[in-house]
């Protein structure tokens, strides 16, 4: 019988001189998984013109695969690079009138902040910003936005899992809301796929979302879903020969990239479910709330109130005398890689300094008491 609260280090590469407690940002690629796109890679250079005569239908393939993990109609599955792109790809298609608003929260995820306010000066429109305190609940969250809707909103775009705070958006009020008074939905899905069923089935006009976090592919692989109204005139980032195909398709296959990520990506899946992925999140976010208050203990703080945090990240504030800039921030994170040997990540949000931790398969609790004991000493 599977022990689900055995943690399975063994299944990655990743140093063991360094306690991993950062997998929310860049995700970690299971051995199994690696070797699998080794082997394509190997492949493509064998006979790279047999190669690409045969990845459209490869990666046809692992789309499918992908899109059925989501639990989506594959007609409107696209691959793409990361969320980033995905969000991009959604503002591109949208109409944004000059004089319009782009409407987002003070969550928003910095490159995606970035992506609608240069839309906004290309368009002659604006940004604007609503402020969700961490401590919102649902009823708070759509009451905000609700409020901040006019007739010159062009789009809402959300996270649905905050990657600065670690709050869960509701989604299906939020876009039921908006389309209400007919403003399309982006949904910011980075880290929703393995921590929530089916995330995007809540009729948004385009979700993305990343399997490099959760699910554990190799980096470079996300995915976008196009409502119906949308899918005649989403069109990849780059102009390539499938320009005129229709979609999804249009998006397999842009020129020279390297595809072997998409292609290997449903082999991490397959490590998931052998992990009996739904019960080992269970212990994973109990694994979690009991680090943070360990690492919260130590450097005599509290864990942050989010009404409704992720299932296996949380924010431990750090000290009030510890306020971080992102160029502070980067060397703290730096120097507890080089100093104490912990990978973490900080992060800001409404004046306050919190470390994020995150927990996956390959973590135990002693990754987080080693955290515990050493990084209060850093901070002095």
């Amino acid at each position: 019988m599977t022990d689900h609260t055995t943690p399975r280090p063994e299944l990655w590469s990743l140093d063991p001189g360094q306690v991993h407690l950062n997998h929310g940002s860049f995700g970690a690629v299971p051995v199994r998984t690696q070797q699998v796109q080794a082997a394509l890679l190997a492949e493509a250079d064998t006979n790279p013109m047999r190669w690409f005569r045969s990845v459209g239908a490869r990666v046809a393939a692992a789309r499918l695969e992908l899109a059925a993990y989501l639990q989506t109609d594959p007609a409107g599955f696209t691959l793409v690079p990361n969320a980033s792109a995905g969000v991009t790809a959604a503002l591109t298609t949208l109409p944004i009138p000059a004089g319009s608003r782009i409407l987002l929260t003070n969550h928003t995820y910095g490159a995606v902040r970035f992506a609608a306010q240069r839309f906004a000066r290309l368009n002659g429109a604006e940004v604007v910003e609503v402020a969700i305190p961490l401590e919102a609940d649902d009823e708070s969250v759509v009451a905000a936005i609700a409020a901040a809707l006019d007739d010159r909103t062009a789009v809402f775009v959300v996270d649905q899992i905050s990657s600065a705070t670690a709050m869960t958006f509701p989604i299906a009020r939020l876009v039921e809301v908006c389309h209400a008074v007919d403003v399309p939905v982006v949904v910011d899905g980075a880290h929703a796929p393995a921590l929530i069923d089916a995330p995007a089935e809540h009729g948004a006009d385009f979700w993305t979302g990343n399997f490099h976090k959760w699910p554990c592919t190799p980096r470079g692989t996300a995915g976008l879903v196009v409502a119906p109204k949308w899918r005649e005139t989403t069109q990849p980032l780059v102009v390539s020969w499938s320009e005129y195909g229709d979609l999804p398709e249009r998006f397999d296959q842009q020129a020279t990239n390297d595809y072997t990520a998409w292609i290997a990506a449903p082999e991490s899946l397959r490590l998931l479910a052998e992990l009996e992925w739904p019960r080992r999140l269970q212990h994973l976010s109990t694994l979690v709330d009991e680090a943070a208050l360990t690492l919260a203990k130590a450097l005599g703080t509290g864990v942050a109130e989010v009404a409704r945090p992720a299932a296996t990240m949380r924010l431990v504030e750090l000290p009030s005398a510890v306020q971080l800039t992102q160029e502070s921030g980067e060397a703290l994170k730096e120097r507890a890689s080089r100093e104490i040997g912990a990978e973490i990540t900080v992060t800001g949000f409404d004046g306050r300094s919190f470390v994020r931790l995150s927990a996956h398969a390959y973590n135990s609790i002693r990754d987080y008491e080693i955290l515990s004991e050493r990084l209060p000493r850093l901070l002095r």
